[in-house]
């Protein structure tokens, strides 16, 4: 499926609204503090367009930061369980997320429907639809074109909305998910012809290809004893910034929270950068140096993922080098690791 619409610059607001009054949650970009984050949107008014990129990604509304898998009560002698009811949760729309976003969802399927499906990401995804607005701008930390995507790529979406020279939208249905939106709001779109789109320009940002993704995974395959993982890792703190704000980042611990007589069994984001994220029982640490845990997060994402799941690990979203505290670049990494002979 691959309808391609128009909607005018005037009707979003109207599809928001007819989405909103068919009892949808909508989470969209929003100002907060001078800057864009992703929200629950209730007035289109405060829907910003015109940013680049978000602090946090969206990956939140399918794989929570904090989220109890299943709850215990202790009745006299015996414990209960109770499970986590994900029925009950809202058809959900993320509006005017980047296609750097959206393809982070395939990377997060990837990973909870391998081996073992993940009832808590399924149940969510399904009721989830992405509606992607293509780049018009970009900054230096853009390189969503040098792992294999582009500012206008449909990957992960369900409707992709890109701004045309007239100020309208040119509306990609992608999905049964997306014509189940445009069926319900028909009179919002129209038919578009060759003519129409030779007579507008696609607004869409000019994101340069920084290295060889190809080259840099086939170096990355001998590579795990370089001496490039201690040069670069000299000035990481293992904070896990980049991993919190990663779209498609999906480490996670499991704990209990409670007391004697009830608690939760809750999963909650962890990240591969932690000193403690591979400490055993017996107190050994198979990565007990910064450089190893650096490297296992490239790997991870450009060798073993492509490997085992078919899928890179990376959507060149940028975000972890900008939330780096000391400019931890993996984009100058990846250049780095492409020119290395």
């Amino acid at each position: 499926m691959n309808e391609k619409l128009i909607i005018r610059k005037g009707s979003l607001g109207k599809l928001f609204e007819q989405m909103q009054k068919s009892g949808k949650l909508i989470y969209a970009p929003v100002n907060k503090d001078d800057k864009a984050e992703f929200d629950v949107l209730n007035d289109f008014n405060n829907y910003r367009e015109d940013y680049i990129q978000t602090v946090q990604s969206i990956k939140s509304v399918v794989f929570p930061r904090h989220e109890a898998i299943l709850k215990y009560r202790k009745d006299h002698s015996d414990v209960k369980l109770d499970d986590i009811d994900l029925s009950s949760g809202p058809e959900t729309v993320l509006f005017g997320v980047h296609p750097c976003d959206a393809a982070g969802f395939d990377v997060l399927h990837a990973v909870f429907t391998g081996e073992y499906n993940d009832k808590f990401f399924v149940e969510r995804m399904k009721k989830v639809t992405v509606i992607s607005m293509s780049c018009s701008k970009c900054d230096d930390f853009c390189f969503c074109t040098s792992v294999g995507l582009a500012p206008d790529s449909g990957k992960g979406s369900d409707i992709l909305l890109t701004k045309l020279s007239s100020g309208d939208y040119l509306a990609d249905v992608i999905s049964e998910k997306g014509k189940a939106i445009i069926d319900s709001a028909k009179e919002l779109f129209e038919e578009t012809n060759s003519e129409q789109l030779a007579a507008n320009t696609k607004l869409i940002a000019d994101v340069p290809v920084k290295f060889d993704l190809d080259k840099v995974n086939n170096k990355l395959g001998t590579a795990f004893e370089s001496p490039v993982w201690l040069a670069h890792s000299m000035r990481c703190l293992g904070c896990g910034a980049c991993a919190f704000v990663c779209p498609t980042c999906s480490c996670f611990d499991i704990q209990d929270e409670g007391n004697s007589t009830c608690g939760s069994r809750v999963k909650c984001w962890d990240s591969c950068g932690f000193s403690n994220f591979t400490l055993h029982a017996s107190k050994h640490n198979p990565r007990d140096e910064q450089s190893q845990r650096w490297r296992q997060r490239v790997l991870h994402k450009f060798s073993y993922q492509p490997e085992q799941l078919k899928i890179y690990g990376c959507v060149g979203c940028g975000r972890c080098s900008r939330a780096c505290p000391v400019d931890m670049n993996l984009q100058e990494h990846l250049t780095a690791v492409n020119n290395e002979q």
